[in-house]
């Protein structure tokens, strides 16, 4: 790498700009160069939280998606050994996993990110694949309804059915998550502007409130919480490996 003496003209002009800078702080204070004041002052004691973003709802969507794929996880271990569990677990479960994830958050995705990266020819490819994915996981739900009564679990045959579709839905659905997580919404700020992508988020917000009420992902997590205790598997600590 080149020091930076052989850089004369540039070395200067970063100087220049530096010492330009400082004369403003000192001329405006550290509000007008950092940013506007607060429009009203913060009661004591009172928090403030910048909006959710419609990337970061998704994101959060996939949380509940992760700890329904630990309850799937659980239920398949206890199919594949013949134990016995509470059938309502995974009946609400799968519930979840129809209205919220894919009726809610896949329904999203479809509407306003994949449509946007077609027209953009941006993550073609990968857009396509994610709506396979959905497709796909909507027919394993239809599937995991159909097994889970009271008729087929008893049926050891059956019961394998199930444990291995509760298997291939995690199997797909983490790399899923994953792969979204880690391109796709990325990605979602180069393709709409700021005023765009705040739009969708409020849609996404009124699209929740419309389905499920005030605070639906709060009381969604709550569901899901409920059905993690059913099965010992609320704590986080017992997942601390001993090392």
């Amino acid at each position: 790498m080149k020091d930076s003496a052989d850089y004369p003209d540039s070395r200067r002009s970063f100087l220049r700009g530096a010492a330009a800078l400082a004369g403003v702080a000192v001329l405006l204070g550290p509000a007008r160069v950092w940013g506007a004041p607060p429009e009203k002052a913060q009661a004591p004691g009172e928090e403030k939280f910048a909006e959710v973003t419609a990337t970061e709802d998704l994101m959060r969507e996939h949380g509940v998606l992760r700890r329904i794929m630990l309850i799937y996880d659980e239920l398949a271990a206890r199919l594949a050994r013949g134990a016995q569990f509470p059938l309502t677990v995974l009946v609400e479960a799968s519930d979840i996993i129809r209205r919220f994830i894919q009726d809610y958050h896949e329904k999203d995705e479809e509407n306003y990110l994949f449509p946007r990266f077609e027209k953009a020819g941006r993550l073609v490819d990968l857009v396509q694949v994610l709506r396979r994915q959905h497709e796909a996981g909507r027919k394993l739900i239809d599937r995991v309804k159909t097994l889970a009564t009271a008729e087929s679990l008893p049926d050891r045959p059956a019961g394998l059915r199930l444990a291995n579709d509760l298997q291939l839905f995690n199997r797909m659905y983490r790399p899923h998550a994953a792969r979204e997580d880690t391109v796709l919404y990325p990605a979602f700020h180069d393709i709409v502007s700021a005023k765009e992508f705040d739009g969708i988020g409020d849609k996404f917000e009124d699209e929740e409130q419309r389905l499920f009420g005030k605070e639906g992902f709060e009381r969604m997590v709550a569901r899901v919480a409920d059905l993690e205790k059913s099965l010992g598997l609320y704590e986080l600590a017992q997942f601390t490996p001993k090392v």
